[in-house]
């Protein structure tokens, strides 16, 4: 009897498309899996699973996805039934009313776990072969909620273990450049862009605390000593947004809809998908449609200055340009400047435009760019954290506490932990508290995960479509992590507490798991009421 192969399998779970990679033991190389069905197979890219969901029975969990439902032509009709982009909406404060189907609200949360539960399951009857290990790639600017999201998808699956990379730390990666050499991503594709400063093969001197995001390939701990040297990647900078090619599509329906009085709906968002990928190869890009059932037809013209003006009326290129400023200002805290930038991989669709290539242009030479693997080297960059690599990380959003704010009466949030913050924490933060109430027997604390300081983005829906704005810096933007009964409260008093003085000390902490660990002692009667609780799993 044969025993059950097991193989470490990598899915990079994109806006508009997926990609899934498996580790060849024989080649020692990672290799891009075509699903059959639902994968579409083109000449120049690898095996891609159009992110698309089509829901035929919600009551029953019945989908239809990927490259099925093009073939089928139910990415063309307006029905409800019909999801994309429904990444962007998982773990968002949806503004809008989702859409109800067999007598139930659907969730994008719902939606997601559906598309990956039958990729893993279409995957295991094709390669008839138990899933050991799983990676999955997230986005730099994801919240907890969406870690937390993945991670409960990955409970009800079938894999003995499950981690998580960032995309352009696996871009990084899956190029497979020379060691030593400094590198940017810019991963830019669907739904949100991605930059990271990427160092590879920088050496740990003895004593001295790497910062920022350490891989390690071998076997022994850094300071151990071995016979091996020592491979490790340092991620220096890294910034995340949430923009990329969906929001393209709906800036030229808009235009067309102004110009041609093109209806908005599922099929002109196709086709003026359609114009941008023609538009990658050719200076002019035409786009035919006809139904011979309704009688409609469409005829949209469109040429790369077109899309570079419309680029530009929605401030693309401003929004660029304040990106790549931040993330060399994070390179310059830590010593790398652009000129110390040895290459730039580029990944994602939408680094396939023109314009955007000529962007990047402006700020590197162009014997520096390269963009030979735009859809796979995320999947077979996150494949080498199956091969023993050791993962350390620091946190790109920052953590703290919701307040009354008196002056301007209403909540606001006081940062406890900043972003960039290496964990394990050596040092813990400290935090007096007093009771606001006579009388009072517990005090309460609302944590929560505070956006960039560059502001945020908003999902809300427009008509059918899922439209993402960004918001002003002034404007905090967190989530709550514990903002549920039987998590708020951290400290029961005895005796009860009373205004004006400091009556608790909260320490927190984030431990070797990305959990958010508080301890808390009653100043007051000297004793310990929480030790080492976690609050706060940070995915």
């Amino acid at each position: 009897m044969s025993s059950t192969r097991t193989v470490s399998y990598a899915i990079d779970f994109g806006t508009s498309n997926t990609v899934i990679t498996r580790w060849n033991s024989v080649s020692q190389q990672p290799e891009a899996i075509n699903l059959s069905g639902v994968s579409l197979q083109l000449a120049e890219n690898p095996p891609l699973i159009p992110s698309l969901v089509y829901v035929e029975d919600a009551s029953q969990g019945k989908i239809i996805i990927g490259q099925a439902v093009r073939d089928r032509g139910l990415d063309l009709t307006s029905e409800p039934r019909f999801f994309r982009g429904f990444k962007r909406g998982i773990g968002a404060d949806i503004q809008g009313f989702l859409p109800e189907l067999d007598g139930q609200i659907i969730s994008f949360e719902q939606v997601g776990q559906w598309f990956l539960s039958q990729i893993i399951e279409k995957l295991e009857h094709s390669e008839e072969s138990a899933i050991e290990s799983l990676i999955l790639t997230v986005p730099v600017d994801s919240f907890e909620t969406y870690r937390h999201w993945l991670s409960g998808v990955c409970q009800s699956l079938p894999v003995e273990q499950v981690r998580m990379l960032d995309e352009p730390t696996a871009a990084a990666l899956g190029y497979g450049v020379v060691d030593g050499d400094t590198l940017l991503v810019i991963d830019f594709g669907g739904g949100t862009l991605d930059l990271s400063i990427v160092q590879l093969n920088q050496e740990v001197k003895a004593g001295k605390k790497p910062l920022g995001f350490i891989l390690k390939w071998g076997q022994k701990s850094l300071g151990e000593s071995s016979g091996q040297k020592v491979k490790i990647a340092r991620v220096l900078a890294k910034v995340g947004q949430n923009l990329g090619g969906s929001d393209i599509d709906n800036w030229l329906v808009d235009y067309f809809a102004e110009n041609q009085g093109l209806t908005r709906s599922s099929l002109t968002t196709r086709l003026a998908e359609r114009l941008k990928i023609q538009l990658s190869q050719k200076q002019s890009a035409q786009e035919v449609y006809f139904n011979d059932e309704t009688f409609e037809s469409y005829e949209l013209n469109l040429d790369r200055s077109i899309l570079e003006s419309i680029l530009k009326e929605h401030q693309f290129f401003d929004i660029l340009d304040s990106m790549i400023g931040r993330l060399l200002q994070q390179g310059r805290r830590n010593g790398i400047e652009a000129s110390d930038i040895d290459a730039v991989l580029l990944v994602g669709g939408t680094v396939k435009i023109p314009a955007v290539q000529s962007w990047v242009e402006q700020y590197f030479d162009s014997g520096k760019i390269r963009c030979d693997k735009p859809f796979e080297a995320i999947a077979q960059g996150a494949l080498q954290l199956a091969q023993g690599i050791e993962v350390k990380d620091f946190l790109y959003h920052s953590y703290g506490i919701r307040y009354w704010d008196k002056r301007n009466k209403c909540h606001n949030w006081h940062s406890i932990i900043k972003a960039g913050q290496a964990y394990p924490m050596n040092e813990p933060v400290e935090l007096l508290l007093g009771a606001s109430l006579e009388n009072q027997p517990s005090i309460e604390l609302i944590i929560g995960e505070l956006g960039a300081d560059t502001g945020s983005t908003e999902v809300y829906f427009e008509g059918d479509r899922l439209i993402t704005r960004q918001l002003g810096s002034d404007k905090v933007v967190a989530q709550p992590l514990n903002d549920r009964d039987g998590a708020r409260s951290i400290a029961q008093l005895t005796p009860p507490g009373n205004p004006g003085s400091d009556r608790i000390k909260v320490l927190f902490w984030v431990d070797s798991e990305r959990s958010l660990r508080i301890t808390v002692e009653d100043l007051l009667t000297n004793q310990t009421l929480l030790e080492n609780r976690s609050v706060a799993q940070l995915s």
